[in-house]
């Protein structure tokens, strides 16, 4: 299985953010952000401080993909 965070992208479109911005509003850092990028795990604290900054759940970020 693997984790798709093209929800958070969008929502970032929708709310006219740049990824920068996400950096310095959840207090996360650029590392994370290239994680999310490639898809790779992230910390659930990291998910949250994105949540919690984009007034948004988990299912609104992310997603699961069997691959097959």
């Amino acid at each position: 299985m693997a984790i798709s965070y093209k929800k958070l992208w969008k929502m970032l479109i929708d709310k006219d953010m740049k990824k920068k911005d996400l950096v310095h509003a959840a207090n996360i850092s650029t590392y994370t952000i290239n994680k999310l990028n490639r898809g790779e795990n992230v910390t659930t604290d990291t998910l949250a401080k994105i949540c919690k900054t984009l007034n948004c759940s988990f299912d609104e970020i992310m997603e699961v993909i069997d691959e097959e």
